[in-house]
């Protein structure tokens, strides 16, 4: 199903701006016959010329393009404080139209996936699906859940996770979850330039989108992914054990003392441990703590740990092919193996991998470099 512009929001705006199809192209630079056949559903703008659209009309992407089955379903696993603009949902979706052919490349599907029926944020039934998770991983209810358990999961649910180096700062993003509807397929990009105690949660936040397909895209959605991935990093049996020992020290700093230490041992961050702490003295009516989220904040923020990427990389500077090997070994994902064999059926050039990973071109073309001379297995 090719995508269509909604024409009825494009007649109602020039209606209310007092101009002609004419007009419009001219303010486009384009020509009048071009927006003639974007309004009949024959022709569709690209990327650019949709955004130049929606700048002139003042219109958001959403009223633009009438929503298709086939559409790619997005989410943003975005930094503190960034803002999803028109730009960032087109150049999203636009990756996710860039994904399609790569499809036909990876493994087979699997047959079952994993689904959550009822998500709620409600704490007994958020708790009760931790649990259910926790126990279908195999590890109990107070055991550290390893990054690997988060990997396998991926992998059981036909996710395929793509570790990008998108910077520290750059880039308002952290995550970026695809959802490819018609192929039953999920891409999830995780940027390594994060912080390690940070890296954790945003897994286990994607993998709640994986259980949750039908609440992708939606705030619904978020708000659920952030509160399971907290209820299963650190649940109901830890954040006891970690209300126990945090309430009987006499400051706020014995309380920051106590927390820190379950984040350290959970490899999460304190502010995690003290939401689900915060949340199960709600829930069993039990007095709060006494540290505040500003006091903590400024904690945690004093305390950061190194990047993922700094990490994974020492001593060295990440080079193509080790990011391609890493990709495969540790995460487990068959991404750059059927990359790599798209370029070689297709022929598609660096461009192509620039704009899919969505990375400087001088990156991409390192990539499809490095690609072309690997060995597909």
């Amino acid at each position: 199903m090719h995508k269509v512009i909604h024409s009825e929001s494009i007649r109602s705006a020039l209606a209310h701006r007092g101009w002609t199809q004419a007009q419009l192209a001219k303010q486009l630079g384009e020509s009048p016959q071009l927006v003639s056949l974007w309004l009949k559903g024959e022709n569709f703008p690209s990327p650019a010329k949709l955004l130049k659209l929606a700048a002139t009309l003042k219109l958001g992407f959403d009223k633009l393009v009438v929503p298709s089955a086939d559409q790619p379903v997005i989410a943003f696993r975005k930094k503190a404080g960034a803002k999803t603009t028109d730009e960032h949902i087109v150049k999203a979706r636009g990756m996710g139209e860039l994904l399609k052919p790569l499809v036909r490349y990876l493994p087979e599907q699997r047959a079952l996936h994993t689904l959550l029926p009822s998500p709620t944020t409600d704490y007994a039934p958020l708790q009760a699906a931790a649990a259910q998770v926790r126990a279908k991983i195999g590890i109990g209810a107070v055991a550290v859940l390893a990054y690997e358990h988060l990997i396998g999961e991926f992998k059981q649910n036909d996710a395929v996770l793509v570790p990008v180096l998108w910077g520290e700062k750059q880039n308002h993003k952290n995550a970026l979850h695809i959802l490819l509807r018609a192929e039953n397929v999920t891409f999830i990009y995780l940027n390594l330039d994060t912080r390690l105690e940070d890296f954790k949660f945003w897994m286990a936040h994607e993998l709640a989108h994986v259980y949750t397909p039908t609440l992708a895209g939606t705030e619904e959605g978020e708000d659920f992914a952030d509160a399971f991935a907290g209820a299963l990093l650190f649940p109901q049996a830890c954040a006891e054990q970690a209300y126990t020992e945090a309430s009987r020290a006499r400051s706020v700093k014995g309380e920051m003392a106590a927390l820190q230490r379950h984040a350290n041992e959970h490899s999460i961050s304190v502010y995690t441990v003290f939401r689900e702490v915060q949340a199960f003295a709600s829930f069993k009516g039990l007095q709060l703590l006494s540290v505040d989220e500003k006091t903590l904040h400024v904690v945690r923020n004093s305390q950061r740990g190194e990047l993922v990427s700094a990490t994974l990389f020492k001593p060295q500077a990440p080079r193509p092919q080790d990011l391609i090997a890493l990709t495969a070994q540790l995460f487990q994902s068959d991404f750059f193996v059927a990359l790599q064999r798209l370029l070689n059926d297709r022929g598609s050039g660096e461009s192509y991998v620039q704009q899919l990973l969505d990375i400087p071109l001088q990156d991409g073309v390192a990539l499809y470099e490095a690609l072309n001379g690997a060995r597909v297995s």
